[in-house]
């Protein structure tokens, strides 16, 4: 289904057989009643890399057969995996260069080159760290939801009710934390969006923080929307010695802000980088490609706006169907002919601005069946989305809807404790989430 769901046209039925006998992987398909016949060689020396093996050459078929069957192809050819990367730096620690492997996959040739300059970008970043610890803090508020969001975020005017409950048990999951925390890599205070509370309400979070944060590592807030800043706030995140900051139009056109369900204007993005250069931040700013009515020419026109705020990262997002999203409710199926023109463009105006590629991302459902990358000026990247995009670190996730993640085997094994998403559950079982997480990192899992 991972294969199937790639194409915009869907066979009516797929039926599958796979053997694997001396060596040779054997998948059959019938696809709307025509049979299809595949043969891999393949080493499998235990049972995990069997099973990758087996998955890897029947996606490999499938994909052959729809391709060629609806005359299609997709930018990352057979790859269905959220994080390429990973499987490129499996590739290189196993003493072998990951592009044969992406060209057996049908990766385009763009995209190969792609992975090689964000592994490029990471070199002393990226390292594999069982004793290391990200921090991650939801604040999951905002002033209004986008279209195209999932998240458990509903307009503050309706949760607002929450928030002192919410501050109070935010504050206390915290406090329990610190006993938790190795050598601890960044800070990253997301949402939602963070500067829809007030001051005085952000004020209790970053003094909660400050004890645990004993050194000077990367500090990000997600600012998030234009329309929430004030100086008051970004004066706040300066004393507590917040490094970087996140500002996220999403778009440089009023008309689409509008059709999204977003509140601010354009200028109101101008005013929120006025505002924040003045204090030094490093700044970290979203477009989304694909947004309702955009053409490339918008988008574009968007992507140099972004470079002339001189934002150290920009991150080019491909518009997705999310689950909870009020767009995957009216849609099943994302189609946009402009979204991979988007993205090659803005790939060119990056380049050319000194931007880099330096870490990315895939969605299920993602219009194009493009992916999200993160670009960033030299020695401006942002600690916190390299090591929670490759999995490399722990990270220590507190607040509803808010998933930890403790790396074991030297990154092979990755498991996951989820705090609930819905805020009443989460302030009902405060206790419970603060003990089972600390059995959690501290007792290995059983699975």
């Amino acid at each position: 289904m991972d294969v199937a769901r790639l194409f915009k046209r869907r066979p009516e039925s797929v039926r599958h057989t796979f053997r694997f006998a001396e060596g040779v992987f054997y998948n059959t398909f019938w696809v709307d009643g025509e049979e299809h016949r595949f043969e891999e060689k393949g080493m499998a020396e235990d049972e995990v890399t069997y099973k990758r093996l087996e998955r890897r050459f029947a996606k490999l078929a499938l994909y052959d057969v729809l391709s060629e069957r609806f005359g299609e192809k997709m930018p990352w050819g057979a790859l269905t995996g959220i994080r390429p990367t990973k499987l490129a730096y499996r590739e290189l620690s196993e003493g072998r260069d990951f592009q044969p492997l992406f060209e057996k996959m049908r990766v385009s040739e763009e995209n190969i080159s792609v992975i090689r300059r964000i592994l490029k970008a990471q070199e002393g970043i990226y390292a594999i760290d069982e004793q290391a610890t990200d921090l991650f803090v939801s604040l999951p508020f905002c002033p209004s939801k986008c279209a195209y969001c999932s998240f458990i975020t509903a307009p503050i005017e309706k949760t607002r009710g929450f928030l002192p409950a919410y501050l109070a048990a935010l504050k206390k999951e915290l406090a329990a934390s610190e006993e938790l925390i190795g050598d601890l890599k960044s800070v990253y205070i997301g949402g939602g969006t963070p500067f829809a509370l007030s001051a005085e309400e952000l004020k209790e979070v970053l003094l909660a923080v400050a004890p645990l944060r004993k050194n000077d590592c990367e500090y990000t807030v997600e600012a998030g929307r234009p329309d929430v800043f004030s100086e008051e706030k970004l004066q706040l995140l300066k004393e507590f010695g917040v490094t970087r900051i996140c500002i996220n139009p999403q778009t440089f056109s009023d008309e689409t802000l509008k059709k999204i369900g977003r509140k601010h204007t354009v200028a109101d993005v101008y005013k929120a980088f006025e505002l924040s250069q003045k204090y030094g931040f490093l700044i970290n700013l979203d477009l989304i490609a694909g947004l309702e009515g955009e053409r490339t020419e918008d988008f574009v026109s968007g992507v140099k706006k972004a470079v002339e705020t001189g934002a150290e990262n920009v991150t080019v997002h491909c518009l997705s169907l999310k689950s909870g999203a009020k767009l995957k409710e009216e849609t099943e199926y994302l189609e946009n002919d402009f979204v991979s023109d988007m993205v090659a463009a803005s790939r060119e105006i990056l380049t050319a601005a000194g931007y880099e590629p330096y870490y990315l991302y895939r969605q299920k459902y993602q219009v194009g069946n493009n992916e999200n990358v993160g670009w960033a000026k030299a020695g401006k990247e942002c600690i916190y989305n390299v090591n929670m995009m490759e999995e490399i670190t722990n990270n220590l996730a507190v607040g509803a809807n808010a998933v930890s993640k403790k790396i074991e085997a030297g990154g092979e094994k990755i498991s996951r404790f989820g705090s609930p998403k819905d805020l009443k559950t989460y302030l009902e079982k405060i206790e419970q989430i603060i003990e089972n997480k600390r059995k959690f990192f501290k007792e290995s899992p059983s699975n």
